[in-house]
């Protein structure tokens, strides 16, 4: 006797625009929520540079030329010169980070198997 062809459940329009929306909540939640809650976003520094002349800014020939080829001057360079991005972090941040990023793991990890297994007993179990 042969098995009828394995028909998979269906999932309806509005549950598939629900799953995507929520997917997408959940992306910029992960993005956004360290900025919000003041963990993540670097910053910039300004050093004041006293001199405005290419050499007070440490620059040599061959990059004045580069900056002159840009259409800059020595004054409006200074404060592209002067700019650092800060790259200090905080350990508590990080080590947070990766516990919710594992966390999330885990999840993911141990719900497809839950679904896995439906899905193998759904299709090869005992009907």
């Amino acid at each position: 006797m042969a098995k009828a062809p394995y028909q998979p459940p269906e999932q309806s329009a509005g549950g598939q625009l629900f799953d995507t929306l929520f997917l997408l909540l959940l992306v910029f939640g992960a993005l956004f929520a360290p900025i919000w809650l003041g963990l993540a976003a670097g910053s910039k520094t300004v050093t004041d540079l006293a001199g405005k002349s290419w050499k007070d800014l440490g620059q040599n020939e061959t990059m004045q030329a580069a900056w002159e080829k840009l259409g800059q001057t020595s004054d409006t360079a200074a404060a592209m010169i002067g700019s650092k991005f800060d790259y200090t972090f905080d350990v508590t941040a990080l080590l947070a980070t990766a516990l919710v990023v594992i966390g999330y793991f885990y999840i993911v990890v141990h719900f497809s198997k839950i679904e896995y297994r439906d899905v193998i007993d759904e299709r090869f179990g005992d009907k």
